[in-house]
């Protein structure tokens, strides 16, 4: 007789290391993932410094649009992984993986924090494969190694929401396709109403309005900070930390905000249709 769905196995330590190796070895099995989720952000990195550079360095002040674009690939891989983790969630659930899972000890919490540190892995690899590329094409990271490795920590930051929406996605539809378009309907419309590709000044006033509150262009300017080494806030001004920081804090924190809200309707969703699969 299966243990009772809300019972705890090894605890909740050994529950996340469990579903973290499962989805990290997942994730080796299957390296195509791995090179698809990185075609589009590659794309964007190549052609748009190639086909808007000349234009786009008008209108910033003093960096080139090589460096001013880099961390917005960041943020462009950290949203396309995040996607493909409701991807991984049906997957589990129409070959009853998901069931199997919830019919275990296992704890509900840990399965979704094991699943998404492996993602978060995935990510950073990710980055990193960017920044090397934006390196090569001109971009500069004026805060070198430690700098690079905050732009990193800060696509991890800014994934935890969107991974998190995700897989509410995916419980909600149980299906592939409609994953899928859900997550592509938000992903550009995000990406372009922001900070990303152009500065806030050089684009039309109801976009700066709404790029106000758009999580994409929180963590573009945060990544934006960590490469320069300066305060890039288009949409909050804040004085009282000093440089960067008066990027990285407000910045942060909203997405840290964005993360505990969705990361807790993902683990309801889940622990709902964990209720409702059991009966």
């Amino acid at each position: 007789m299966p243990a009772p769905a809300g019972g705890h196995g090894g605890g909740f330590a050994s529950d996340v290391r469990i579903t973290f190796v499962r989805w990290t070895r997942k994730s080796i099995r299957n390296p195509f993932v791995l090179v698809v989720s990185l075609v589009q952000p590659i794309i964007f990195l190549v052609l748009f410094t190639q086909v808007f550079g000349g234009v786009a360095t008008a209108a910033l002040e003093g960096i080139s649009y090589e460096t001013y674009l880099v961390p917005a690939i960041v943020v462009q891989v950290a949203l396309v992984a995040a996607a493909s983790s409701g991807i991984g969630l049906v997957n589990d659930i129409e070959n009853g993986m998901f069931e199997k899972t919830l019919v275990s000890p296992m704890n509900r919490t840990a399965v979704f924090v094991g699943k998404t540190l492996a993602e978060l892995v995935r990510i950073v690899a990710q980055v990193v494969i960017v920044l090397g590329l934006g390196v090569a094409l001109g971009a500069e990271v004026a805060t070198g190694f430690l700098g690079a490795v905050g732009i990193a920590a800060i696509a991890v930051v800014f994934s935890l929401w969107f991974t998190a929406l995700s897989n509410v996605l995916a419980v909600l539809t149980r299906d592939e396709e409609s994953t899928i378009i859900g997550a592509n309907l938000v992903q550009l419309p995000l990406l372009f109403v922001s900070s990303a590709f152009l500065p806030l000044s050089a684009l039309p006033g109801w976009i700066r309005t709404v790029a106000a509150f758009n999580p994409v262009t929180y963590g573009a300017d945060a990544a934006r900070a960590a490469m320069l080494g300066e305060d890039t806030m288009t949409v909050i001004e804040v004085t009282r930390f000093g440089g960067m920081w008066d990027t990285l804090v407000p910045a942060l924190a909203v997405l840290v905000g964005l993360a505990v809200a969705f990361g807790s309707v993902a683990v309801y969703a889940i622990g709902r249709a964990a209720s409702a699969d059991v009966r």
